[in-house]
């Protein structure tokens, strides 16, 4: 089983695979390369950072984004999208100007606001995750969080996209999956064992 950790300059693409092959991948190959994502069985998009900048890099390979649209949304493989990654399967991004996201999944990444005065942007630290569906991939747990922007969908819960949330004096979405796509704001690769767990479910996860 090919596993592609999409490459586009930007998150710690080392933490990443190492956490990876310590949750049991083998055959993993680090690209931004179109033809070696159509092979991919499962395809892993990290980012972290400006989600204008994350779009940018993606969109400067030529066909990487036609790549990922026919692989994922075509070919339905198995696809998790971490923090920035996971934002950009938004319609768009409102991080420093508007942004246009991949638009797999209806939404807008926007700046977190708390309603209290004590929580601070970024959300930085270890944070519950509570599901809002039974989801094969996604466990009630806690989760090591780092963002100042997340994403805000049409609907949650059944029937909507967003199957997971956290609390920063308010809710905020800690995933969002439909059929054979999850995506996750929070970074497994930080998350210890509850993190490794939901790698070991995603590479043995048949959508």
């Amino acid at each position: 089983m090919t596993l592609a950790l999409v490459d586009i300059q930007s998150g710690n693409l080392h933490s990443v695979e190492n956490a990876l092959r310590a949750a049991g991948a083998v055959d993993i190959v680090v690209t931004a390369d179109p033809a070696v994502i159509a092979g991919a069985d499962r395809i892993v998009l990290p980012g972290v950072g400006a989600f204008g900048a994350c779009a940018a890099n993606l969109r400067a390979v030529n066909g990487l984004e036609a790549a990922l649209r026919r692989r994922v949304l075509d070919e339905r493989t198995p696809f998790l999208g971490i923090c920035v990654g996971m934002q950009l399967l938004a319609e768009r991004g409102e991080e420093l100007g508007q942004h246009r996201g991949l638009g797999w999944i209806a939404g807008s990444v926007r700046r977190v606001d708390p309603a209290g005065s004590d929580a601070k942007v970024p959300h930085m630290g270890w944070n519950d995750v509570v599901p809002l569906v039974d989801h094969p991939l996604i466990a009630r747990g806690e989760a090591y969080f780092l963002h100042s922007y997340a994403f805000e969908g049409e609907g949650d819960g059944e029937g909507g996209d967003v199957i997971a949330r956290t609390d920063h004096a308010g809710p905020v979405t800690a995933a969002i999956g439909r059929d054979n796509i999850v995506g996750v704001q929070f970074h497994p690769e930080k998350s210890q064992r509850y993190g490794l767990d939901l790698l070991a479910r995603f590479l043995e996860w048949q959508p």
